[in-house]
C-alpha cells in the first residue's frame, strides 16, 4: 500500500459507524468513497462528505483504492468480495464471519490462483484483538509452568431477542454471530482442531450451545461455547482453565478486564481504564495491524478457512 492509504467503506450500517471513527484516527489514510444502495446521503468524514455510490461497481469505476472494507450483511460478504477482488487490485476487509457457508469458502479458495486470495482477503475478527484478549496472551506466554490449557469455557450474550425478526436479519443467529468472535479469540490461546457435538439453533437461532476439541501444548483439551440472545444485558465471559497446576484465567470480554487465580491466590490482574468504548478498543489495533504490512495471522484467508470450518462444521 501506498503512504496514504485510499479506503473504500462498502455498507453504511450500525458496525461501519465504529470502522469509520477509527480511520478517521489515522493520519494514515483517506476515505475515497462509501457504497449503500440504501443511503442517499454518507456521514461525514473528517467534516467533509465522500463521494458516495449505490452499487461497489459504480465506485471502483471511478476510483482505485489501496483497501475496500466491506461491513454489509453476512448475505452479501461472497458476492461483494468476489467484485472487489475481479475488478480491483485493492485489499480487502470483510467484516465476519467472511461468509456464512462453506460452498461460498470454496467458491473464494477457487480464485486465488487468478486473483491472490490469500494474500489480498482479510476478516475483521475483531475480538482478537480486544486488551484483555492480548493481556492473557502474553500473560499466559510468560508462565509455561502452568501447562495446557485443559478446559475452556465461553458464554456470550446480547439482548437482540427484543429485536425479533430484525436480529435475524441482520445477524442471521446467535451462533452465526457470536461463534465466529468465540473461535476466533479461543485461536489466540489453542489450536481448535474440530467439533464434538452441540446444537447451534436453539431457540430458534436465537440461542447455541458447541463444544469443540483443541490442542494446547501437545495436549488435547475440550472447549465449550454458549452463545444466546435471551437476556436483558450484554455479557461475554471466557474461563481459560490449566488442569495440571490449577490455574484459571478469567477474562470479562465486557469490561475488557480479566483476572488469573490458583487456588485462594490472585496470580494477576487486567484493569480497564473506562474512556475507550468496546468497539474502539477492539478495532484501533486490529487496524494497526492490518495496516503495518505484516498483519496478524488471526486476520488472513488461511485462518479464516479454517475458523469457517469450525463454525460451518455439520
Amino acid at each position: 500500500m501506498s503512504d496514504l492509504v485510499q479506503v473504500g467503506l462498502v455498507g453504511l450500517g450500525t458496525i461501519a459507524e465504529t470502522h469509520l471513527a477509527v480511520l478517521a484516527e489515522r493520519s494514515d489514510v483517506s476515505l475515497e468513497f462509501t457504497v449503500d444502495p440504501h443511503v442517499e446521503q454518507p456521514p461525514a468524514f473528517r467534516g467533509a462528505e465522500p463521494p458516495h455510490y449505490r452499487g461497489l461497481s459504480d465506485a471502483l469505476e471511478a476510483h482505485q483504492p489501496d483497501l475496500v472494507v466491506i461491513a454489509t450483511p453476512t448475505n452479501t460478504h461472497a458476492e461483494l468480495t468476489v467484485e472487489a477482488l475481479t475488478s480491483s487490485s485493492a485489499s480487502i476487509l470483510v467484516e465476519k464471519p467472511l461468509v456464512a457457508d462453506l460452498t461460498s469458502s470454496s467458491r473464494l479458495r477457487s480464485l486465488d490462483d487468478f486473483v491472490d486470495v490469500r494474500r489480498r482477503v482479510f476478516t475483521a475478527h475483531h475480538f482478537a484483538f480486544s486488551p484483555e484478549v492480548d493481556w492473557a496472551v502474553e500473560l499466559i506466554g510468560e508462565h509455561p509452568e502452568w501447562g495446557p490449557v485443559t478446559t475452556v469455557t465461553s458464554a456470550f450474550h446480547d439482548p437482540y431477542a427484543p429485536k425479533g425478526e430484525k436480529a435475524f436479519a441482520s445477524y442471521v443467529s446467535s451462533w452465526m454471530d457470536s461463534g465466529v468472535n468465540q473461535l476466533s479469540m479461543l485461536s489466540r490461546f489453542v489450536e481448535p482442531t474440530g467439533l464434538v457435538s452441540g446444537d447451534r439453533r436453539m431457540d430458534g437461532g436465537a440461542s447455541s450451545w458447541a463444544t469443540f476439541a483443541h490442542r494446547s501444548r501437545g495436549t488435547t483439551g475440550t472447549a465449550r461455547l454458549r452463545s444466546s440472545w435471551l437476556t436483558g444485558s450484554s455479557s461475554k465471559e471466557t474461563v481459560l482453565a490449566f488442569g495440571r497446576s490449577g490455574v484459571e484465567v478469567w477474562l470479562d470480554h465486557t469490561s475488557m478486564t480479566g483476572f488469573a487465580a490458583q487456588g485462594a491466590s490472585l496470580l494477576a490482574a487486567h484493569g480497564n481504564d473506562g474512556r475507550t468504548p468496546r468497539k474502539l478498543a477492539h478495532y484501533r489495533p486490529l487496524y494497526q495491524s492490518l495496516l503495518s504490512g505484516d498483519p496478524d495471522p488471526v486476520l488472513g484467508f488461511d485462518t479464516t478457512v479454517t475458523l469457517t470450518e469450525l463454525h460451518s462444521a455439520p
